[in-house]
């Protein structure tokens, strides 16, 4: 992307699920002293976008977005997006943050609320390996590919009508030639914390 693009870039953190697998409370857990989920609002706020849409249905998640912002002291670019119906699934999150973003919007980041570890230069290497609003650009690693992923803005459409619990699985399976996989030296783009052991995994991996 050139730089005139990236003004129009922007970021969305996937952070309404109730976390059932983990037993509930997950992306409040603790990692580093802080929760789960501040450790990926911070990856995204440090990502070469003007603004980060963070999908929630939980006031305390809320209020843990809030407060890393002011820490970071990037509360001008936050942007809390309540999500009424999230039991819907990850798609109801991603639709309903899709919907928030401007007209003006010539790429989008989704960041999932249960990644804590993805390098922050992964997502600067991805602005610029997309060269078209019709691309989709994925991290990839060892093979296998891992998130962030960066939409380009003729996707926002479909974004914006996705439902179930798969999020954008579908688009990615079908995009073809459209999604270009990104080699990085980043494990992080593959950890996310679906149980208490792969918190634990996280904490013994720092």
């Amino acid at each position: 992307m050139t730089q005139s693009d990236t003004n129009g870039l922007e970021a969305v953190v996937l952070a309404a699920g109730r976390g059932v697998r983990f037993g509930g409370g997950k992306l409040l857990a603790l990692l580093d002293d802080a929760p789960l989920v501040a450790h990926a609002l911070r990856t995204a706020l440090l990502s070469p976008v003007r603004r980060v849409f963070v999908a929630v249905a939980d006031p305390a998640v809320r209020a843990a977005v809030e407060t890393t912002a002011r820490r970071l002291k990037a509360s001008e670019r936050l942007v809390v997006v309540p999500v009424e119906n999230a039991d819907e699934g990850m798609g109801a999150s991603l639709r309903t943050a899709a919907a928030a973003l401007p007209d003006d919007t010539t790429a989008v980041f989704v960041f999932l609320g249960d990644m804590p570890a993805i390098d922050p230069a992964t997502p600067a290497l991805l602005a610029r390996a997309l060269k078209s609003p019709h691309d989709i650009v994925a991290p990839l690693h060892l093979g296998r590919r891992g998130h962030p992923v960066l939409f380009g803005a003729t996707w926002l459409p479909a974004l914006r009508t996705l439902s179930g619990d798969e999020g954008a699985r579908a688009l990615l399976e079908n995009a073809g030639a459209r999604l270009a996989r990104i080699p990085v030296h980043d494990p992080g783009i593959h950890l996310d914390v679906d149980r208490p052991e792969d918190l634990a995994r996280a904490i013994e991996g720092r």
